[in-house]
């Protein structure tokens, strides 16, 4: 799968980006905005959070989000830099291989159906990654400070531990 890939390669700047890029392709039928980024982003963390519990250390997490976060940009920014060209370059198959200028006129509206839900890609245009990837630091950040109010006010791991130790834990320190 595409994780695994990217995974692989992580060891191997050149190979990473190749392998980013290839994969910000084939997902390109897909309207990759960082809001839906996020959402991976999250299942995925939540995921492992839940598969691993205390193994997945608060610097893991980090490096999970930082991780996605970067894919996400990624395939954002194929998206935006790419997708521009990919019309251009099939309207002039088009016109190339005798369509007419209807059918022409059709892939073009097919294209620019694939541009709804741009949410602010126009704005990463200019900045690319690096706003995306700002962008999706900020959002992590938020949902993070929203996360730690959430668990704030519940006592779900300190009930677990306690039941986890047989009730010895706090009273056998006193």
């Amino acid at each position: 799968n595409g994780l695994n890939q990217i995974i692989s390669s992580l060891t191997d700047p050149k190979a990473l980006k190749i392998v980013v890029e290839t994969l910000g392709f084939q997902h390109l039928d897909l309207e990759v905005t960082v809001p839906r980024v996020i959402i991976f982003r999250d299942a995925i963390v939540d995921l492992l959070s839940v598969e691993m519990g205390a193994r997945l250390t608060p610097k893991a997490r980090d490096g999970w989000m930082t991780f996605l976060n970067y894919v996400g940009g990624s395939y954002i920014y194929v998206r935006v830099k790419f997708s521009e060209r990919l019309r251009l370059i099939a309207a002039s198959w088009a016109t190339a291989s005798g369509k007419t200028a209807d059918e022409v006129e059709a892939a073009e509206l097919a294209a620019a159906e694939g541009e709804e839900g741009k949410e602010g890609e126009e704005q990463m245009a200019s900045g690319a990654v690096e706003d995306a990837a700002m962008a999706a630091e900020k959002m992590a950040e938020e949902a993070k400070a929203a996360e730690a109010k959430k668990k704030k006010g519940k006592s779900w791991f300190g009930s677990s531990s306690k039941k986890g130790s047989g009730g010895k834990g706090a009273a056998g320190g006193e």
